[in-house]
């Protein structure tokens, strides 16, 4: 048989137990421009490349504050992330107005599989053609999630999705052990270290193309340091301290690389 006699609705399982149309939704994620996330013990970043459609319109905005203490990332279809973001925003609201807390980000991850995971239960139905990175914090620390497309939702310690995502995974495993300990500014500058190696060779991070969301606890650890999304001319100090640390890092690099050797030799 013809694999589109199985593609023609997202219920019908496949003989080999595939469910095509959430395949395809996944392709979908994998055609957006890439974002990236990562958790310390204190804070989160999310770090986004923006896309225009063309050189007369406007950039595609990629990170949504979605309550105080958490925001989204996302990668594919910004009209379902819209739709997302919105019912996230409502059970955010619900949690203060019934409970006079924050919602836990586990909660509120959990409750939009849920309702993805729907979308493959019910005829006439399709899924999300987008995935999310969730970051924030709550009572039990710092925390990164991460969507997809399924309904499944994992959390990470650092993740990547979207076009040349990679690339920027690959960087996140090299540097993994970092990112525990890091400090806020550090953990931006890995975020956007991660987005850079993503870029095309002839392209470059700037101030309209790149934009990046932050929050965490501030020092002490118990205040939480509210969402904070960097976009526009924001974004120009944090890409000049990326550019202007690069060259440290690389002496770094060199100098311990000259260090082995010598001990080596000894």
């Amino acid at each position: 048989m013809f694999r589109n006699n199985y593609d023609n609705d997202a219920v019908t399982f496949s003989p080999q137990g595939r469910i095509f149309q959430v395949e395809y939704a996944s392709e979908a994620v994998k055609q957006g421009s890439v974002v990236v996330g990562i958790a310390s013990k204190t804070h989160t970043v999310l770090a986004a490349l923006k896309r225009n459609a063309e050189e007369l319109s406007s950039y595609q905005k990629k990170i949504l504050p979605i309550d105080t203490h958490l925001g989204i990332a996302l990668a594919g279809l910004a009209s379902d992330a819209r739709v997302l973001s919105n019912f996230m925003k409502q059970q955010a609201l619900a949690s203060k107005m019934t409970y006079a807390r924050p919602i836990p980000l586990e909660r509120l991850v959990n409750q939009i599989g849920d309702r993805a995971q729907t979308s493959t239960q019910i005829y006439g139905k399709r899924p999300y053609g987008v995935g999310l990175l969730v970051a924030g914090v709550d009572e039990t620390g710092a925390h990164l999630w991460e969507f997809q497309p399924s309904g499944m939702v994992s959390e990470m310690r650092a993740g990547a999705i979207g076009a040349r995502s990679q690339m920027a995974r690959t960087y996140l495993e090299r540097h993994l052990d970092e990112f525990e300990g890091a400090s806020r500014e550090e953990l931006i500058r890995h975020g956007l270290s991660a987005l850079k190696e993503a870029l095309p060779q002839d392209k470059e991070l700037t101030v309209e193309n790149a934009s990046m969301g932050v929050t965490g606890f501030a020092e002490g650890g118990k205040k939480v340091e509210s969402f904070k999304l960097y976009d526009g001319a924001e974004m120009g100090p944090l890409l000049e301290a990326l550019e202007s640390a690069e060259p440290v890092r690389e002496e770094q690099v060199e100098g311990g690389e000259s260090m082995e050797v010598d001990t080596q030799g000894g």
